[in-house]
């Protein structure tokens, strides 16, 4: 679940100017499991380690990232979930796809038992969950038992603003306390980026991320960068290489990074894009780091939800790095 852009303005200008040729080259992509094989036949787009123009001469075995690892935030799919019967086409769709996990972003009006049970029947599974900060004891121990009816690995918190450290401060202490209880559920504790915890000065020059990473105690909270956000940070800082900027951020945080976020960034309008069709170089970053979990995420969908859903799995289970 990702915050800070103006989603249907964002949708609005990006189809205007991508165009019907490209709309129609990935609308079938989205009709189930043929529309997958059509995806299949368009993977020149969603291209692996050469689409970026750097092939890798240093490595003598390629990688992939593993089929089993490969997820997608719910958040993507909001405007396909708004009933229950768009709830069950979408998780249907999604095993159609080849997903076996999926990062919730809510429960769609259900128990997580019911939850459970809809997942169970199409060999799915909510490995994690984008959760706020709690607002007492007993929400927070609903939180964490409704993660564990459901079979999660990860509880990650998504969003974070405000322009005072000692907020920032308190937040760390707070993911702290929550963490050292998640754990003791059997659950990992996490942290997602926007861009704004790399700009935001909270006075002397230090950002929200400066607080965080120094904060929030490496044993209990990993993090779960959003490689959009961390590019988009870069460019926002005035990076010369926005991508060694995402991957100094993972590789300097003292917490471990344990998920991915794997959004891609619009080479012309800085607005997030279907998977291989922008600027962010994803094998350049798996190379530098591998993960638990690589989330599919698009706030903005190039043409319609399921069909991000559908190019993104294609992007993931085709590249090598």
């Amino acid at each position: 679940m990702c915050f800070g852009h103006d989603g249907e303005a964002a949708l609005a200008r990006s189809l205007a100017e991508k165009g019907a040729s490209r709309r129609s080259l990935f609308r079938g992509a989205a009709a189930g499991a043929a529309g997958l094989a059509a995806a299949g036949a368009v993977t020149g787009v969603a291209a692996p380690a050469s689409a970026h123009g750097r092939p890798d001469r240093g490595h003598h075995r390629r990688r992939r990232v593993p089929h089993d690892r490969i997820s997608i935030q719910m958040y993507t799919l909001r405007a396909a979930t708004g009933t229950a019967a768009g709830v069950d086409t979408v998780l249907t769709r999604l095993a159609q796809y080849g997903y076996e996990r999926i990062e919730l972003a809510g429960l769609y009006g259900l128990t997580a038992r019911e939850l459970r049970r809809r997942l169970d029947r199409l060999g799915l599974r909510a490995s994690s969950s984008h959760d706020g900060i709690s607002a007492d004891a007993a929400a927070l121990r609903t939180k964490l038992e409704n993660a564990v009816v459901l079979g999660q690995e990860y509880v990650v918190v998504p969003y974070l603003a405000s322009s005072t450290r000692s907020d920032w401060e308190r937040w760390a202490d707070q993911m702290n306390a929550e963490a050292a209880l998640a754990k003791r559920y059997g659950l990992r504790y996490g942290y997602h980026n926007h861009a704004h915890e790399f700009t935001t000065d909270l006075g002397g020059g230090v950002t929200p991320w400066e607080v965080l990473t120094s904060r929030l105690d490496k044993r209990l909270v990993h993090l779960e960068v959003d490689l959009y956000w961390a590019y988009t940070g870069g460019v926002n800082t005035g990076a010369v290489d926005p991508d060694r900027f995402a991957i100094d951020v993972i590789r300097e945080a003292p917490q471990r990074v344990r998920q991915f976020h794997v959004k891609d960034r619009d080479a012309t309008t800085g607005d997030m894009a279907d998977l291989g069709t922008g600027v962010v170089d994803f094998p350049r970053i798996f190379r530098s780091h591998e993960v638990e979990e690589y989330i599919v995420e698009n706030d903005t969908p190039d043409v319609s939800p399921l069909t991000s859903a559908a190019v993104g799995h294609v992007y993931l289970d085709h590249l090598e790095y």
